[in-house]
């Protein structure tokens, strides 16, 4: 089935600090391309890969589950870390709930974690219902293209309850394993998010043991943050927060390749 356009995964050999991109549910990478772009120009290594069953058509991610998508970001990660000295994850959505997990899973393997408006939980109107009710409605509407600003999130218009069900186990595996992430923790979230309240942030702050926390609030964006009026922050607040736990990035010659 051909990927859509815009959809491609994105892939960049830079220095010797990597990061990890990781998409939310229903989206594709598009939605994190310019974050991704932006660290590559800057020399990093970045992946940002497109996960099983997203940026198709959404009858195909009605075949994936949760062990599909964590098993791509955990290859990446695992190829990262192959070629590089230190390695960052990041997601955005159900993204921050894949990069949490690699954190709680990969330990010192993982430098650091920024999530951007992280999901923690499913909620909408089918959320308690889903066990029974993925098995009475094949689908329901879409929850890509929340920008304050504007502009297309290459995504999927219909939600498949199935997959939907496999998420909402994957919410509570990774709440489970919240308190085994110990690495430095940078939240990027929306004053205004009309798919991901304030409180799955809450929680997850909660339930994590990093020390190093640093929350930010986006005034001016909704839940597709980085492609929201508050994008240039949230590229910003990244570099910043891997430069210091990472001096190298940035010093001529220690990130770039040639």
């Amino acid at each position: 089935m051909p990927v859509l356009p815009g959809a491609e995964p994105y892939r960049h050999a830079g220095g010797e600090v990597g990061v990890l991109l990781c998409h939310g549910f229903t989206g594709s990478p598009q939605s994190l391309r310019p974050w991704a772009e932006y660290l590559a120009e800057r020399g990093l290594t970045v992946s940002l890969p497109l996960l099983p069953g997203h940026g198709t058509r959404w009858e195909d991610l009605r075949l994936t589950g949760w062990q599909d998508w964590y098993a791509e970001v955990d290859r990446e990660l695992r190829n990262l870390r192959d070629r590089c000295a230190r390695v960052f994850v990041a997601g955005l959505s159900m993204g921050g709930a894949l990069a949490l997990r690699l954190a709680a899973k990969h330990g010192e393997g993982v430098a650091g974690v920024m999530v951007v408006n992280p999901a923690n939980k499913v909620h909408g109107r089918y959320a308690r219902t889903l066990p029974v009710s993925r098995h009475l409605v094949r689908t329901v509407k879409g929850i890509t293209g929340d920008i304050a600003k504007g502009g297309v999130e290459v995504g999927y218009d219909r939600v498949p309850l199935h997959a939907a069900h496999s998420l909402r186990n994957f919410f509570r595996l990774v709440d489970g394993e919240l308190p085994q992430v110990t690495q430095p923790l940078l939240v990027l979230r929306s004053a205004q998010d009309h798919t991901v309240p304030a409180a799955d942030s809450a929680r997850i702050l909660s339930r994590v043991s990093s020390t190093d926390v640093t929350q930010i609030v986006l005034e001016q964006s909704r839940h597709v943050a980085t492609l929201d009026h508050d994008a240039d922050r949230i590229f910003e607040e990244s570099l910043g927060f891997i430069g210091r736990l990472a001096p190298s990035v940035g010093k001529e010659g220690t990130t770039a390749r040639g």
